[in-house]
């Protein structure tokens, strides 16, 4: 089936180098300038947040306003999976594809019903836009109840292994902005990294604590810079690797992949409630 090839690739387990790499970055702050059209598209998906709240007369006070993130959204399909799961709260499907936004909500995803109120697509650079919503997360704007992480390019071959998000300088970013992050993949070897990368960066911020705690303040840059107030405790945090067989699939890549029969594995990384 076209499109629907298992992934290939000349590493047969965890990445030799997947320690070493994810360490260093749970130590560093990624400093990449935030590019201006991703500025835009976040005050864009701000201003729905806030008119949906003000519309139902809702959160219009001091408490953090939850917004659920669909990172690498494609088409925009699981978006709307994931704002019929929750209704009240404001979905945001996030893709830096145009082609595959002007997709998003069209009648073959919808099956003839009306697009969720809370659904709200926008193309922005991915690593950019979790930046600019961990700010909004550390002032206590926003709280990420659930944020999807569906698919993503497996980057198969080893000499590409630091374009996974795993092994990227934005992986403790994305792990600081939601209570729950669920990865899926097709791909096993993704998945027991991605498990993996997540352990090491929160033993690294539970080591980074307890110098806090004894008054060493070389390892407060992980509480600063990348986790918000409470999280470098990583007290009561589960992290479930496992196989999946989805009923209803919720994205293109997941129907081809269950129609051709591939196992397909999801990582979930939840925090203390």
């Amino acid at each position: 089936m076209p499109g629907a090839n298992s992934v290939t690739s000349n590493q047969e387990t965890l990445h030799k180098d997947l320690e070493e790499v994810v360490r260093k970055y749970a130590r560093t702050t990624f400093l990449r300038p935030i590019a201006d059209h991703t500025r835009e598209a976040f005050a864009e998906v701000e201003e729905f947040v806030r008119k949906f709240y003000a519309t139902r007369n809702a959160n219009n006070g001091t408490a953090p306003r939850a917004v659920i993130l669909d990172s690498g959204c494609g088409t925009g399909e699981s978006t709307i999976h994931i704002a019929r799961r929750f209704p009240g709260i404001p979905v945001i499907g996030i893709d830096k594809s145009c082609a595959r936004l002007n997709k998003a909500g069209n009648p073959s995803q919808t099956a003839g019903e009306d697009i969720p109120a809370n659904a709200f697509w926008i193309r922005a650079e991915l690593l950019d836009f979790w930046r600019l919503a961990l700010d909004y997360v550390k002032a206590c704007k926003w709280t990420i109840p659930y944020h999807a992480v569906y698919y993503p390019n497996p980057w198969p071959k080893q000499s590409e292994a630091t374009r996974r998000f795993h092994m990227h300088p934005i992986f403790p970013t994305l792990l600081a902005l939601g209570k729950t992050i669920e990865l899926r993949t097709n791909w096993e070897i993704y998945a027991r990294e991605f498990a993996e990368a997540a352990r090491i960066v929160f033993e690294e911020r539970a080591k980074s604590a307890d110098a806090i705690a004894k008054g060493d303040s070389r390892l407060l840059r992980l509480r600063s810079a990348q986790a918000p107030a409470g999280m470098t405790d990583a007290a009561g945090m589960t992290i479930k690797c496992e196989s999946f067989d989805p009923e209803k699939p919720e994205t293109a890549f997941e129907r081809k992949y269950k129609e051709a029969r591939q196992k397909l594995w999801r990582v979930l990384v939840a925090l203390p409630q």
